[in-house]
């Protein structure tokens, strides 16, 4: 049994993480900001602080070690040197959720060498002083540079469920339903995914394996914007109303202008098999169109 915080594990695969370390029989300690309550009851040890508060923070983790410490909700170089500068020489490793946005979209695969923490310029700054991506990468910087543990920053793609709280996924199939525009770019750009009870799997994975680095998580496979648009028109029963001008609300969370996706080759090289996405997408597309009235 190991000792493991999680910071983000109460929604989505987060909260998938925490249920899959506990039905292993792990202890399991949440640190959460108490707005969202704790799904899990006596099940976890609940802790509640803003992680931005460093000295709130420090004192509840006074005098502990943990073996594993989860990170999904780092956003900033400045979460990272506090979260270093509390957990230094007192965990034994840390899992850090980063984003395929740490890769420029320019239509080719992405390999975990394209980005390069270990000597990546670090510029301090909270999160609104960077772009999602960039603020992903400092913060890969300060930790894989400034913690003294080890460090595996894994690279998700859009992460796809019926509880996605982002409801991107959603957000296609609703619109189609209502016979409602959305906006593209490119509908032959192509994206990879991966499911959120894979991406839990995938972190427990990383956190029990002595692995180190960035990885790649995402199931095998791509598709592109006009084959996944397809997908919604067969489960809604509805033509899309695709067009390339209009107002930004009614842009799609998947409209980008060249194919972006990742190669999984160095995790499966480690040992960790991914699903297909064609396996499970469509079946994905059709619960989430089905829940509708």
């Amino acid at each position: 049994m190991k000792n493991i915080l999680v910071l983000g594990g109460t929604r989505f695969f987060g909260r998938k993480l925490v249920e899959t370390l506990l039905e292993d029989g792990h202890h399991v300690t949440i640190i959460t900001r108490g707005k969202l309550g704790n799904p899990f009851g006596k099940k976890v040890e609940h802790l509640i602080a803003d992680r931005t508060d460093k000295t709130a923070l420090a004192k509840l983790v006074e005098g502990r070690f943990f073996d594993i410490v989860y990170d999904n909700i780092c956003y900033s170089p400045n979460e990272a040197s506090a979260f270093c500068e509390l957990f230094n020489d007192k965990i034994g490793k840390l899992v850090c959720t980063s984003t395929l946005s740490t890769y420029n979209s320019d239509g080719k695969v992405k390999l975990e060498t394209d980005f390069d923490p270990y000597h990546y310029e670090i510029r301090m700054g909270n999160s609104t002083d960077f772009s999602y991506g960039e603020g992903k990468r400092q913060a890969e910087a300060v930790f894989f540079q400034r913690g003294n543990f080890p460090v595996v920053a894994v690279r998700f793609p859009i992460v796809m469920g019926t509880d996605d709280y982002t409801r991107r996924l959603h957000f296609h199939i609703e619109r189609t339903a209502n016979e409602e525009p959305i906006k593209f770019v490119n509908m032959e750009a192509e994206m990879s995914f991966i499911h959120a009870t894979e991406a839990a799997q995938f972190l427990k994975w990383v956190g029990m394996t002595a692995v180190e680095g960035p990885f790649n998580a995402t199931a095998n496979g791509k598709i592109s914007l006009a084959e996944l648009m397809h997908l919604v028109e067969s489960a809604t029963g509805k033509s899309a109303k695709i067009v390339f001008e209009g107002p930004d609300d009614i842009y799609s969370p998947y409209a980008i202008s060249q194919s972006w996706y990742m190669s999984n080759d160095k995790a499966t090289e480690k040992g960790f098999h991914f699903t297909n996405l064609h396996n499970w997408l469509n079946p994905l597309v059709e619960e989430i169109a089905g829940r509708k009235e």
